[in-house]
C-alpha cells in the first residue's frame, strides 16, 4: 500500500428496496472486510429509494453506530436513480456500488478498485462471464442473462461481457460525464452506463467474479426483460 492509495477515497454505494431482513447483515459484513483488506479511504453509503418497511430506520440506526456508514433517502423507487444521486453528490475519488445480497464476492472488490487507481481506467465491472468466473444460479437466469449479454453485442459490437452484474466502479470524471447522460432511472440504467461509456471511448476494466444467485431476489424478470428491451432501442436508435 502506497501514501496515494491511503488518499484516495471509495464510495461504496448499496441502493435497497424493502431489504429489512438483509440490510444489518450485509453491512456488518462488507464493514469487516473493508475494514481488515481494503487499503483505501472508504464510506459505505446505504441509498434507500423509497422503502416502504424498516430499511430506513435500520439505516439510520447502522450510520449512528458506525461512523464509516452513512445513508441517504429518496421518496421515489429505482436503482437507477438511486446510483445516479449517490454518485453525483459524493465527493469521493472513485464511486462504486454492489447489490445488498452480496451476491458477488468481495474478494473482487479490491482488483475492481485497482483496475481505477493503478491501471488508469475510468470504469471497471464485474464479469459473470468473463473467463475464470464461478457463477451458481438457476438456469433460466443463466439463460436469460446470457442471451440478453448476446441481444448487445449483435446491437452494439460493444467491448464489454457483462451488464448487469451489479458490482461496478467509476471515477468521478467518468462520473460527471457519463452519469447526466444516462436516462434510465430503473435497472437499464446499468446497461446505458456502459454503451454511452463506450460511445465516448472508454476503457471498460473487468474483473471476472465469484456469483451466487440470490432466491430472494427483488428483481421482477419480465418487467426488467421489457425495460431492458425498450432502453436498447432507445439507446441504439437516438
Amino acid at each position: 500500500m502506497t501514501a496515494n492509495d491511503r488518499e484516495t477515497s471509495v464510495d461504496v454505494v448499496i441502493p435497497v428496496y424493502n431489504e429489512e431482513r438483509t440490510l444489518e447483515r450485509s453491512v456488518d459484513t462488507l464493514l469487516k472486510f473493508l475494514r481488515e483488506r481494503f487499503p483505501y479511504s472508504w464510506r459505505i453509503v446505504v441509498a434507500d429509494n423509497a422503502s416502504v418497511d424498516a430499511t430506513l430506520e435500520i439505516a439510520k440506526r447502522l450510520s449512528s453506530q458506525h461512523p464509516e456508514v452513512t445513508y441517504l433517502h429518496l421518496d421515489q423507487k429505482g436503482r437507477g436513480r438511486a446510483l445516479r444521486r449517490a454518485w453525483l453528490e459524493s465527493d469521493a475519488d472513485i464511486v462504486s456500488y454492489m447489490d445488498v445480497d452480496l451476491s458477488t464476492d468481495l474478494e473482487a472488490f479490491l482488483p475492481l478498485i485497482d483496475g481505477l487507481v493503478h491501471k488508469r481506467y475510468h470504469v471497471a465491472i464485474g464479469s459473470r462471464l468473463k473467463k475464470g468466473a464461478q457463477v451458481e444460479r438457476q438456469p433460466k437466469r443463466e439463460i436469460i442473462s446470457r442471451c440478453y449479454n448476446i441481444l448487445i453485442k449483435s446491437m452494439f459490437r460493444n467491448r464489454f461481457s457483462d451488464a448487469q452484474c451489479g458490482f461496478k466502479a467509476l471515477t468521478r470524471e467518468a462520473v460527471a460525464d457519463l452519469v447526466p447522460i444516462v436516462k434510465d432511472q430503473h435497472w437499464f440504467f446499468d446497461s446505458e452506463l456502459l454503451l454511452r461509456a463506450e460511445q465516448r471511448g472508454y476503457q471498460i476494466f473487468e474483473v471476472s467474479v465469484a456469483w451466487v444467485d440470490d432466491p430472494d431476489s427483488r428483481v421482477n424478470i419480465a418487467q426488467t426483460a421489457w425495460g431492458d428491451l425498450k432502453g436498447l432501442f432507445r439507446v441504439r436508435f437516438s
